[in-house]
């Protein structure tokens, strides 16, 4: 079986990790092509080197720019790429611009499309992820969800064929590098932190750190909690975080992004996670470490549920509130798997194959 893979940002190197593995033990070939869309060190490099990824056959060099920009070129590089190659099936992830312009090529060269992370919905058309979601899914062949919720939302919308519930690979990752960071991570020396007194924040959703106004607002919340709060931020913005910081009196601290082993670990050992990203609130949930979710809705609805995750949305008081005072969560279940998923998808994709 010949495979091409399509990546472009940090969480896909990650589920990438554990799939290409499992591709590879089992036999097949894969052509790892990455977009380009997270290209600095920190955010790319160091993944690949930690994680033990394979090095891109393909490297299409997209970088940042407009949606419309990054699809149109992902979607020139990757149809050539397709061509050349003649696939089996094409492999994409979640929610990005590499992931519907890898659906689209693909589709119209008639190519098989397995999206893995299918049917997560936030119900917020205003989010371009929301509309790669939807895209991505209509598109695809194979549709490997993580959970029961994923697939109700797929049925929802007349999408019943080719849906497999497999779990998370996210999950086959934390498992086997969570391992990994407790042995080779320093950070939380490097930080000078102690477990379970700071905490991680992570924000760059367009509708918090695209407007100044709304972004000052978020740091003043947060800077009225008593512990220090650790802010990886892309260089290209630091200078104008720490001016908006400037104007609070709180206790974040700036550092540079950090690699998936240093991230596991300040999750894993974080008081409270203050977050926009999707999968931050995921990984926060596995670590059971309470999240506060500065949106106003999620696709990790379970996490809700069950007590780990807040949903902040414009009720900025309540970073400074919970995070001193989070109630105390509910239950917790392996709503995302045994570790196992990135074996079971490809399983089916052989089962699959004509």
């Amino acid at each position: 079986m010949k495979i091409v893979t399509i990546i472009g940002a940090r969480p896909q190197f990650v589920k990438a990790s554990v799939i290409s593995k499992a591709l590879r033990v089992a036999g097949h070939t894969e052509i790892l092509v990455n977009t380009g869309q997270h290209y600095d060190d920190n955010m790319a490099r160091i993944f690949f080197e930690e994680m033990g990824i394979p090095k891109p056959d393909y490297d299409l060099g997209v970088g940042s720019g407009s949606h419309a920009s990054q699809t149109a070129s992902s979607l020139v590089g990757i149809e050539k790429i397709l061509l050349k190659e003649k696939p089996d099936y094409i492999i994409v992830f979640g929610d990005t611009n590499a992931t519907v312009a890898g659906a689209l090529a693909a589709a119209k060269l008639h190519i098989k499309i397995a999206h893995i992370e299918a049917g997560l919905r936030s119900y917020n058309r205003d989010m371009p992820e929301e509309i790669n979601r939807v895209v991505t899914d209509v598109l695809s062949d194979l549709l490997f969800v993580p959970t029961q919720v994923a697939q109700d939302n797929l049925n929802r919308e007349g999408i019943t064929g080719g849906v497999h519930i497999v779990g998370d690979v996210m999950v086959d990752a934390l498992i086997t590098y969570t391992k990994v960071a407790e042995q080779n991570s320093h950070i939380l020396d490097e930080l000078k932190l102690e477990k379970e007194k700071f905490l991680l924040m992570t924000i760059h959703r367009p509708s918090n750190a695209d407007h100044d106004d709304r972004l000052l607002s978020i740091l003043k919340a947060v800077s009225k909690i008593d512990l220090p709060v650790i802010f990886p931020v892309h260089p290209r913005s630091r200078a104008r975080v720490e001016k908006l910081i400037s104007q609070t009196n709180g206790k974040i601290r700036i550092i540079d992004p950090v690699g998936y082993l240093d991230m596991m670990l300040l999750e894993k050992y974080s008081h409270t996670i203050i977050t926009d990203s999707g999968g931050i609130q995921k990984e926060a949930y596995l670590h059971k470490t309470p999240c506060l979710t500065v949106r106003g809705e999620t696709e990790w609805v379970e996490t809700v549920r069950d007590g780990w995750n807040y949903i902040v949305g414009n009720d900025l008081e309540k970073i400074s509130i919970l995070s001193h005072d989070f109630p105390e969560p509910s239950e917790w279940k392996p709503h995302y798997g045994d570790g196992n998923a990135s074996q079971k998808i490809v399983h089916i994709l052989e089962e699959n194959l004509t």
